[in-house]
């Protein structure tokens, strides 16, 4: 499984990483950073596969995925 990061003075809100994961555990949040955007933040983050598309698709670099070590 994965565990996504996101740094939230980073994310501008473009939404690019919504669209990217398929099983839609990123949105945009509601509340406005101190930089004034609507960053992105994860919905059941227990069900994070890794995949990573989320990162690599995000233009801030404000994404960072791990994954655990299978056991």
């Amino acid at each position: 499984m994965g565990r996504i990061e996101i740094n939230e003075l980073r994310c501008k809100g473009c939404g690019l990483c919504t669209t990217a994961c398929h099983l839609k555990l990123i949105s945009l949040s509601t509340e406005i950073n101190a930089l004034g955007f609507t960053p992105a933040v994860t919905t059941n983050p227990e069900r994070c596969t890794g995949c990573a598309l989320c990162a690599e698709i995000c233009p801030d670099v404000a994404i960072t995925v791990f994954k655990d070590k299978p056991r």
